[in-house]
């Protein structure tokens, strides 16, 4: 009998539209045949939440104090914020900021501790969360730092793309300079090696963006591609890598060449955002990999423009779950194979579509 997962789930900031897709989401009774969620945050600002979108009224809660309590068929919520801690639907406060780091740090020791399978981030506020007590970027940077990892890629994913960045949150006007080679090689190792384990794909093939118009036009318009870039694809195809470019990014999702690559290496966040967005907002994850965990995320931010209003769209949260289910087998598979060799048929064969999963278009 296949085992169920537990997924924690950890509110974002309180003010933006974190509960409402975490609850919208959770109302779809196909979430708890897959895997147990533990929502960390509050159960007060949960309910609050909760009685103003009707269609969640067969959600049955369990309030616990770990997830090592969780209960199976419920969506369970573990108190981890102080109760002075205040709401504000729509308002960028301090409070918010606070009660998703919380949330975040708590989520983060359960899984230390081996009570969570994978974790699954609400969004919350870069700029605010800094002004708190945390200093990184993102959680990206953040959970790199917290599990010791060499290097993370923050990898965009949906059904038909994936698409990483080489840089992720820094300003534009210094991409040019944090790129080296030996950069964007362990960014393509992390990807290649994710899609090998995480999304059990036996050869991926990769593509990689140029960072100037016309991927610098042989050095006319800059000479990055020349001497950071294509040695570095270089580099990465004589480690057994298979990657291709540099690509020019407009031509290339211009004729949709994404589609025939299984993931595509971008030179900075935008660059691979905007396209990717453009194409499966509603449905794209955020993962990271490299990690010695699974984490996922919803492609979008903490909208405060929209929070208390009941007009979130919950399906790129779901698929956020999904994810996190489906990557945590694989690597089970993907451990299994290796530990046995005679498995690797198994390993090779096409993943068979999970039944009852959303259809995203």
């Amino acid at each position: 009998m296949t085992r169920k997962i537990t997924i924690g789930i950890t509110q974002g900031d309180t003010n933006g539209i974190g509960y409402e897709v975490i609850i919208k989401a959770l109302s779809d009774a196909r979430i708890l045949e897959i895997c147990t969620p533990v929502v960390y945050g509050s159960s007060k600002f949960f309910g609050m939440y909760r009685k103003d979108i009707p269609e969640t009224e067969n959600i049955n809660t369990n309030v616990i104090s770990s997830a090592k309590d969780a209960h199976p068929k419920r969506v369970n919520i573990v108190n981890c914020l102080p109760d002075n801690l205040q709401i504000e639907p729509g308002q960028t406060t301090a409070d918010g900021a606070k009660a998703a780091i919380l949330s975040l740090e708590k989520a983060v020791e359960e899984i230390k501790a081996g009570h969570l399978d994978a974790i699954v981030t609400a969004p919350f506020n870069k700029y605010l969360v800094n002004e708190e007590t945390f200093k990184y970027a993102g959680h990206t940077e953040y959970l790199v730092s917290q599990f010791g990892a060499e290097d993370g890629l923050m990898f965009l994913c949906s059904d038909q793309m994936r698409v990483g960045v080489a840089t992720g949150h820094i300003a534009l006007s210094k991409v040019s300079q944090a790129l080296n080679p030996e950069l964007i090689v362990s960014k393509l190792k992390i990807m290649n090696d994710s899609l090998m384990k995480d999304f059990n794909i036996v050869k991926p093939k990769l593509a990689v963006l140029g960072l100037n118009p016309h991927s610098g036009d042989k050095g006319l318009m800059g000479d990055e591609e020349m001497n950071v870039i294509s040695p570095a694809i270089k580099m990465a195809q004589e480690q057994g890598i298979l990657a291709y470019g540099p690509y020019p990014p407009d031509g290339f999702f211009g004729v949709n060449m994404q589609y025939k690559f299984d993931a595509v290496l971008s030179m900075y966040h935008d660059q691979g955002l905007i396209p990717f967005k453009s194409l499966a907002f509603d449905s794209g994850v955020n993962f990271t990999a490299g990690l010695p965990i699974v984490r996922t995320s919803p492609d979008h931010g903490t909208a405060f423009d929209l929070a208390g209003q009941n007009k979130a769209n919950p399906q790129s949260m779901i698929s956020s779950i999904y994810l996190a289910v489906d990557v945590v087998r694989n690597r089970e598979k993907y451990a299994q194979m290796r530990a046995n060799p005679l498995k690797v048929k198994e390993f090779e064969a096409p993943q068979k579509e999970r039944p009852g999963k959303p259809v995203i278009a």
